[in-house]
């Protein structure tokens, strides 16, 4: 048997519980013969809860919604469960499939007392660990990437007070957060310097290019041939009899 395609199996994960659980509780205590047990396993509430309910102590003017109109249990469902009070209710199957809603991540949450150590930590990165993306950075500290330029550049406001402290020390995160964000900008460096050289971005030596041997003149080329043989003489210096200046004692 084939198994179904991957976007078929994909559907949204459905509450284990009802919606509503008291108005659900409060429906389920005037409409059925379950037990106290029951009601509270299904709607997730305490059975002394659900005996408030019904004795009229707890949830007072809430109006009792139908799980079974809402489709989230079934008549079948319900009349076994009272048949045998030892079973316990399921939510129904859904009868259409949703895509899985992806949540979209909250930003990193520093305390305010802990905020003004954030550059110390963003130098210590830098410092140490250059090979970290500012987006790594910001993901770990919880900064921003104005502030991390300005720190590289030293032009941050309280540059000449910041000093390079581990955030693990100031309890930015944890040790195992910062050693998994340095092993995936690792491996992420990596597979650049290997793109980067599949690409020819960077320079090799010259025996790992293919023929890349060095070159050897051809035979009959210009300059190739017997070459004379130069000695090294010194000059002979010639003196100019013309710009000797003549002996004053010599007659005329």
């Amino acid at each position: 048997m084939n198994d179904p395609p991957a976007w078929e199996k994909t559907y949204m994960v459905v509450e284990s519980k009802p919606l509503m659980p008291k108005a659900t509780a409060v429906w389920l205590v005037d409409n059925t013969s379950l037990t106290f047990e029951q009601i509270a396993d299904f709607c997730g509430l305490h059975p002394l809860e659900v005996k408030g309910i019904a004795d009229e102590d707890v949830a007072k003017g809430i109006k009792g919604q139908d799980p079974v109109t809402s489709g989230q249990l079934t008549r079948e469902a319900i009349e076994e469960a009272e048949k045998n009070h030892k079973l316990r209710l399921k939510m129904a199957p859904p009868k259409h499939k949703m895509p899985v809603v992806k949540q979209k991540k909250a930003p990193r949450y520093t305390p305010v007392s802990k905020r003004q150590d954030k550059p110390d930590a963003v130098y210590w990165i830098l410092r140490n660990h250059p090979e970290m993306t500012d987006a790594d950075i910001i993901k770990l500290v919880g900064t921003t990437k104005a502030t991390i330029q300005k720190i590289r550049e030293r032009s941050h406001w309280n540059a000449t007070n910041i000093k390079a402290v581990d955030p693990v020390t100031l309890g930015l995160c944890s040790q195992l957060e910062l050693d998994l964000a340095v092993s995936r900008a690792s491996v992420k460096r990596e597979r650049a310097l290997k793109r980067a050289a599949k690409r020819g971005e960077t320079l090799k030596p010259v025996e790992d290019v293919p023929g890349g041997e060095p070159r050897q003149p051809e035979e009959g080329a210009p300059g190739t041939g017997p070459q004379p043989d130069v000695h090294d003489e010194a000059p002979t210096i010639i003196e100019d009899s013309s710009d000797k200046p003549e002996d004053e004692t010599s007659e005329p």
